[in-house]
């Protein structure tokens, strides 16, 4: 809704005059050229790369999501999934947005690219608002916390995810946290 894909039932959402939102669903990003370069996908051609008030050379900043020299001539094509996502977070940061919404982000994501998004979202310069189950993806990129407790109740915290829960049990108890109980992996 706020990215104006859905309507509300009821109400009126306002995004700002000044906001400049990009966002990512659990189905990932927009498709890519298979034909085109790494370096034609990510820079469109061009030999610098806006980034805010910054102007970058487009080679460094396609180097920053870890394509080094020969492999920014790949085809799209022919890249892994972890690479192919790292393409996808590069088109996405140069994006020129203020606001990020990103629903599961860590989905599928080799350790490469999803360290390559963790330095991405602590350098962006705007606003992140992350969906995730990855406690310790939150941990390190989270500066608060919009947290559904539960029963319509939604509780909002200054901090990481590991701050949070240490807040919820002084809050709840310990019987807020509910640990995950697995079943046995053979029948014994």
């Amino acid at each position: 809704m706020i990215m104006g894909k859905e309507e509300p039932d009821a109400g009126v959402i306002k995004v700002g005059d000044t906001v400049n939102i990009v966002g990512v669903g659990q189905e990932r990003m927009e498709e890519l050229n298979p034909d085109n370069t790494v370096f034609e996908e990510i820079s469109g051609n061009l030999d610098e790369i806006e980034l805010g008030t910054q102007s970058v050379l487009s080679r460094a900043y396609v180097s920053w999501f870890g394509f080094k020299s020969a492999q920014q001539q790949q085809k799209v094509g022919n890249l892994s999934g972890g690479e192919r996502n790292r393409v996808q977070l590069a088109k996405l940061l140069k994006a020129g947005a203020n606001l990020i919404i990103l629903d599961e982000p860590t989905n599928d994501l080799d350790v490469e690219t999803l360290r390559s998004l963790e330095e991405a979202l602590l350098n962006f310069a705007g606003c992140a608002m992350v969906v995730s189950h990855d406690r310790y993806f939150l941990d390190r990129i989270a500066t608060h916390i919009l947290a559904f407790e539960g029963d319509s109740k939604c509780f909002f915290f200054p901090g990481n995810y590991q701050e949070y829960e240490a807040n919820k049990i002084q809050r709840l108890g310990d019987a807020a946290i509910k640990p995950i109980k697995y079943a046995p992996l053979i029948n014994a």
